[in-house]
């Protein structure tokens, strides 16, 4: 077994630990023994607020940096804030990539989002996709302030020498998710509302659109399996990854894809509501399709272990308690 570059003992910082990503990455640094991670709650530590940023960073020297924060949410969300998801995004990201390149930090691995990709991309989605075509309208906002966290990374690397690396996950779902039926994504949205028709004794679910668009979902704990693991490539494989010719940009996702109305049945099925799904087709669907290549994930050596059945048992689970 190739030994991790990160030592156990090593200071890791996780901007976001409290979110659905971040606080995935901390179970399984947890998990694999590390013992000196650094965590600031939005009360601690405004990553907004540069001045704070710098004076952390200056004091805690973190040695890798697992940029997990953003403002996140759903179509209705991005559609009704763009402003808010540009503005927060971007300060909160510049801020963090800058008093990292400051106290030479190591390694950082800079999360992203699938939605930085064209609205009708080919399918599956490669890497080399980025910036190739329109954004989807109803998340442009968003998804240009993670592409600005890409160009960042690479553009620190090419001109100050650092290691920084941007992982896009697929869409993602587990413990700690948002079930707020205004902003969340489609997987919790559903859980809750078939947990609630259920409880009501409902005989029919509304879900939003058409149900016919595509979307590939990752469990939270499997995408944090895949970070650490990223993180942890030794210095040629991870090197391999930050050339000059292209952006340092890895999807991470399983490579399969439901149909929207396919995701409700399972969901259903697994909450156990027998009433029937009606589709409200007057809803915005989004994109059509969005499944990530994830060949260059398999290439270096890891793959997804959750099923889409369990890993939806397992996100009940949590949302019940």
């Amino acid at each position: 077994m190739i030994a991790p570059f990160m030592n156990l003992d090593s200071r890791i910082y996780i901007a976001g630990h409290r979110g659905l990503v971040g606080s995935a990455i901390h179970r399984e640094l947890v998990r694999l023994g590390y013992r000196n991670l650094l965590m600031r709650t939005h009360a601690e530590l405004d990553l907004m607020d540069k001045l704070a940023v710098d004076a952390f960073f200056a004091a805690e020297r973190p040695e890798y940096v697992f940029l997990a924060a953003a403002k996140v949410g759903g179509i209705l969300a991005n559609n009704t804030y763009p402003a808010d998801f540009i503005r927060d995004n971007l300060i909160i990201q510049t801020n963090v990539i800058e008093a990292s390149r400051a106290v030479a930090v190591k390694r950082l691995l800079f999360l992203g989002s699938s939605c930085i990709y064209p609205k009708l991309c080919p399918q599956p989605i490669k890497e080399e996709y980025l910036l190739t075509g329109p954004l989807e309208p109803t998340n442009r906002a968003y998804a240009l302030a993670k592409i600005c966290g890409i160009e960042m990374c690479w553009s620190y690397n090419r001109q100050y020498g650092t290691r920084y690396l941007a992982a896009m996950p697929t869409n993602l779902y587990g413990p700690g998710d948002n079930y707020d039926l205004n902003s969340s994504h489609v997987l919790p949205a559903l859980i809750r509302k078939t947990s609630e028709a259920k409880a009501a004794g409902a005989r029919e679910l509304v879900v939003w659109g058409s149900g016919t668009p595509r979307r590939e979902f990752l469990y939270s704990d499997d995408l944090a399996q895949a970070c650490c693991f990223l993180m942890n490539l030794d210095e040629a494989r991870y090197g391999a990854l930050l050339t000059n010719d292209v952006p340092p940009l890895v999807n991470i996702g399983t490579g399969e894809d439901v149909t929207i109305r396919e995701l409700a049945e399972i969901i259903a099925r697994v909450l156990g509501f027998d009433g029937e799904l009606v589709f409200d087709a007057s809803k915005p669907d989004g994109t059509p399709r969005k499944l990530l290549d994830v060949s260059l994930l398999h290439s270096l050596g890891w793959r997804h272990t959750t099923s889409l059945d369990e890993g939806i048992r397992r996100a009940f689970e949590n949302f019940r308690a």
